[in-house]
């Protein structure tokens, strides 16, 4: 597990917010505190939707791309929220890509989720990594793979952490 403090909140926040920077990962849950509480669910429900085109995803939970206009609703106006927590989840398909290019010795079906949590408080945003395995292992390499994966999304992406 390792913690990014982000340097430009404000910067980092129209990243998240504004553009598809995160879109493509998926949303684990999410809190936000602004006049009151909001928490969000990421788990997709296609039997919401009337159509098969409307409710197609691959996956078992919402990309950010879908929820961030909701999010973003929550927390426009004057007044920065409180606080809020997003746990982003890495996409099934990202996962094997990171499997591949890392050569880390596991299997996508072994891997029960990679992590970026988001925390917000107080005019401070750190994110960290985390990993889930549906074994026990002392082995560390998926966690650096993940952590390493992530200081160079950051750095792609210019968002500035120390």
């Amino acid at each position: 597990m390792r913690l990014f403090q982000i340097q430009d909140t404000r910067d980092f926040m129209k990243k998240l917010l504004v553009t598809d920077t995160f879109d493509t990962f998926l949303l684990w849950e999410a809190s936000v505190t602004t006049f009151c509480t909001f928490h969000i669910d990421g788990a997709y429900h296609p039997e919401f939707f009337s159509t098969d085109a409307d409710s197609s995803s691959p996956y078992p939970y919402a990309s950010w791309e879908k929820v961030r206009p909701l999010f973003w609703s929550l927390i426009k106006g004057k007044n920065t929220p409180l606080n809020f927590r997003i746990i982003f989840r890495l996409a099934p398909h990202n996962v094997e890509q990171l499997l591949k290019q890392s050569g880390v010795a596991m299997a996508p079906q072994d891997i029960d989720g990679l992590f970026l949590n988001l925390n917000y408080e107080k005019d401070s945003l750190t994110c960290t990594s985390g990993t889930s395995v549906k074994f026990f292992t002392l082995d560390k390499s998926l966690d650096h793979a993940w952590e390493e994966n992530l200081e160079k999304f950051f750095r792609q992406k210019q968002i500035p952490f120390c």
